[in-house]
């Protein structure tokens, strides 16, 4: 069987362990997008290649404001601003829910405490629970920072499965002080959905005979892997439950083979390996701000974005050979642009690109900008794309010049080295 493991309201939980006297309060966690990478404010920025996930960034300040009051999160208005990564069960029985406003949940509950992040703590305890599990489970799989995957075949017998995982969550929270809830099932999938059934801290063991019972009345927009589009389409076909999208086996399968892999996934047909180590597939950035016009200050912002994604990009090692930039306006606009490119990667080639694809996607003219990301993929090392040799030498020599760059931000920090395109 395949167990799936995670932190229960993980960012609280941490704030807790710190902080005891949160326990049994109503408790968010609330981030405000780091535009002071556009100022000259941004110090002590550090890199995460380790742990991904929902409001888990590719860059943070590696020493955090213990500054964490409400003041925090107001702007120079004296508004508040910011959204909330995660908030506590006492939280969200009184509506207050994931990715909604500070502002907007405080209206729902005004004694609702909200604290800063601290992606340091996060990592650290992240870490923790991975080497505890692996003295405890033969393979284990780090899906995010705070979720894993084990499979206990040969290791543990069916039958005592669930007392195995009931000890190992109060293991887990005597050892870590961290609540975990756990599935267990067949195939990683239905494991991952009886984790959500089991929270908070508990256990659900799916067997083979209470499969259909389990499944069956479930929503379709509960299991992961069906998103809005996906569900618009079920619901289209009057398909609401898994149950009667397992008994529309042609109807699913003919609308491609992602679907049909959906299928099997939901049938409890199709399952995946345990990885225990994960190759990074892409690297990205983004930032969120006060909606602007000045499209001068925007291909600014532009730079700094991919000065910090060059450095990631060089700290891993890797040539990208697909970049994309993504935009958001005001009035609930998107527009983006793609790019292939197998080239030899320099930062100042990078810089010129992602500038164009800026000034292609920018489509909107008329409308103010609160967003911008720029996201690279298809690693050489995956693609198997062979690099253009047109201005090889040339190339070679820019992509010298970018890792003498790399080297003195390494040693002198991130912001030690700028182009004169960022001033």
């Amino acid at each position: 069987m395949k167990i799936h493991i995670d932190i229960d309201c993980f960012f609280v939980s941490a704030a807790r362990i710190v902080a005891p006297e949160l326990e049994h309060k109503a408790v968010a966690i609330g981030g405000r997008s780091d535009t002071k990478i556009f100022t000259k404010e941004t110090k002590n920025q550090t890199v995460n290649f380790e742990n991904n996930g929902s409001f888990v960034p590719t860059f943070y300040k590696a020493y955090e404001s213990k500054d964490d009051d409400l003041a925090n999160f107001k702007d120079a208005n004296g508004r508040i601003r910011g959204i909330l990564t995660t908030s506590s069960y006492e939280a969200r029985a009184y509506g207050v829910k994931t990715a909604m406003s500070i502002h907007q949940a405080l209206q729902l509950c005004p004694q609702l405490i909200i604290k800063a992040p601290n992606m340091s703590l996060y990592q650290e305890l992240s870490h923790k629970l991975h080497d505890f599990l692996a003295l405890k489970i033969p393979l284990i799989e780090q899906a995010s920072i705070d979720e894993f995957y084990g499979d206990l075949s040969g290791w543990i017998e069916d039958e005592d499965i669930p007392r195995f995982i009931d000890n190992l969550r109060h293991e887990i929270k005597k050892e870590l002080q961290l609540p975990v809830s756990i599935g267990a099932a067949k195939t990683r999938y239905i494991a991952k959905l009886a984790t959500s059934y089991a929270k908070p801290f508990g256990c659900k063991t799916i067997t083979k005979y209470e499969f259909d019972k389990f499944i069956n009345p479930i929503k379709v927009e509960d299991f992961a892997g069906i998103g809005k589009s996906m569900k618009n389409r079920l619901h289209s076909a009057q398909i609401k439950t898994l149950g009667e999208l397992r008994k529309r086996r042609g109807t699913v399968e003919s609308w491609g083979p992602y679907a049909t892999e959906l299928y099997k996934r939901v049938n409890g047909e199709s399952d995946a390996e345990i990885q225990t180590q994960h190759t990074r597939k892409s690297i990205g950035i983004s930032r969120t701000f006060d909606a602007l016009y000045d499209r001068v200050e925007l291909q600014r912002r532009v730079h700094v974005l991919a000065r910090h994604l060059s450095f990631a990009i060089m700290k891993l090692e890797v040539i990208p050979t697909v970049f994309h930039l993504g935009i958001a306006y005001e009035m609930n606009q998107k527009s983006h642009k793609n790019i292939s490119l197998a080239e030899i990667f320099t930062e100042k080639k990078f810089d010129t690109l992602c500038i164009n694809l800026f000034l292609e996607a920018d489509i909107h003219k008329r409308l103010k900008i609160i967003r911008l990301s720029i996201n690279c993929s298809s690693f050489t090392r995956d693609s198997k794309k062979e690099l253009s040799l047109i201005g090889f030498e040339e190339e070679q020599k820019m992509h010298k010049l970018t890792k003498t760059t790399q080297t003195l931000r390494e040693k002198y920090g991130l912001d030690a080295i700028k182009f004169a395109s960022e001033f």
